[in-house]
């Protein structure tokens, strides 16, 4: 551990987990309220579909300016403003008239959303290092993992007994319960960085220079784009080719989640995280292939499960080991190079996502996984022999 903090360990935990959390579950928590939002505002199907691309540009976007921030005022200003910023904005969302408007407010509710993944990672920077920190982000891309996938299911669950409308107060809610417990937060950043304004853009050209830190970044950039891939392409596999009712296509989701769960729990037992890395890559290649056959063989639909819940235990191993190696030597600057780990994540979410849906949803979805895969593995073993 690099410093002191008066937050206990399960404290830290806690509010990391759920800060880290809270951009991907904004963005995806309203996804089953789509057709209502398009039925409500009078507008096109595409419309209310850019609602969630808008939201994924503020969080992308965001990481890249309030990264610089934390790193040169401290994590809980900027972790505070960015929920104040939520709050605001959700309301503006609920009382919105027109899809204009909330396409807006979605737009800074990323922005806000994006404030937590990335001071996130910061904060354990600034606490831990080597294996803690690697353990760390383990039960931390468990949790951050978990948030895209379970968050469109959990809306479906709260759209039984609300509307679309129900679905911004509860994240109102949790908004404010972010709020309230931040407060209590002791700030981790012991020495701020002290550049001015105008060197912010120029502080991050080191930071994209170090082959160390790019290498892992572009690795975890490619397995989110295979986790994006999959969420995009998974209610059409499931429901449209398989049949599966939307509850069955839930409990696989969730399942699958689980997967994310136990890979990121998995790294904790390697001695080094070079090696749960390693491992973690190479299985991800594999199961990568045996996802491809089933879908592309005509598979039965447990045998697509299977494989894609081993594909994300490959991956919840890959995250974490790729977060903690990426930032352990650009510490001095994490808030900055945590927002290009976060920026690219996203950034692989916007392409990916329309691509699966291009053509035969089952080859464009296969290609897609193998593409990334075994550019994950090149990356990987480059490092490794450079």
């Amino acid at each position: 551990m690099n410093v002191r903090t008066a937050n206990s360990y399960l404290y830290i935990l806690i509010l990391v987990g759920m800060i880290s959390a809270f951009g991907p579950f904004v963005t995806d928590f309203y996804l089953p309220a789509l057709p209502e939002l398009s039925e409500y505002f009078g507008t096109s199907t595409f419309m209310v579909q850019l609602t969630l691309t808008v939201s994924m540009i503020g969080l992308a976007t965001g990481q890249l300016l309030i990264g610089p921030i934390s790193d040169r005022y401290g994590r809980k200003p900027p972790l505070i403003l960015s929920l104040v910023l939520f709050i605001v904005s959700t309301i503006a969302c609920l009382i919105s008239t027109n899809i204009g408007s909330f396409l807006l407010f979605r737009f800074i509710q990323g922005i806000a959303g994006a404030g937590g993944v990335v001071i996130s990672k910061s904060i354990a920077t600034d606490l831990y290092e080597g294996k803690q920190l690697a353990r760390f982000f383990s039960m931390l891309s468990s949790v951050q993992g978990l948030a895209p996938i379970f968050a469109p299911v959990l809306g479906g669950v709260l759209l039984l007994v609300t509307d679309w409308r129900g679905i911004f107060l509860t994240l109102l809610i949790i908004g404010l319960i972010l709020l309230l417990t931040t407060i209590h937060f002791h700030e981790s950043l012991q020495t701020p960085v002290q550049n001015s304004s105008s060197s912010t853009a120029k502080a991050y050209i080191p930071i994209l220079r170090n082959r160390h830190f790019m290498r892992y970044v572009l690795a975890q950039t490619l397995v989110m784009g295979v986790m994006f891939t999959y969420i995009a392409a998974s209610p059409f596999i499931f429901q449209k080719h398989y049949g599966l009712s939307s509850l069955t296509y839930s409990i696989c989701f969730g399942i699958n989640a689980l997967g994310i769960m136990a890979g990121s729990l998995l790294t904790t037992y390697f001695p080094k995280v070079e090696k749960a890395l390693s491992t973690g890559v190479s299985g991800f290649l594999l199961m990568s292939i045996l996802v491809a056959a089933t879908l592309l063989s005509g598979s039965s639909v447990y045998a697509v499960e299977t494989a894609l819940f081993l594909l994300l235990v490959c991956m919840g191993m890959i995250l974490p080991t790729t977060t903690a190696l990426a930032l352990e030597p650009v510490r001095e600057n994490s808030g900055y190079a945590s927002a290009v780990l976060g920026f690219m994540a996203f950034l692989a979410g916007g392409i990916c996502s329309p691509l699966a849906g291009l053509g035969n949803m089952l080859i464009t979805t296969s290609v897609i996984i193998l593409i990334c895969a075994v550019s994950t593995l090149l990356l990987t073993i480059r490092k490794r022999t450079a």
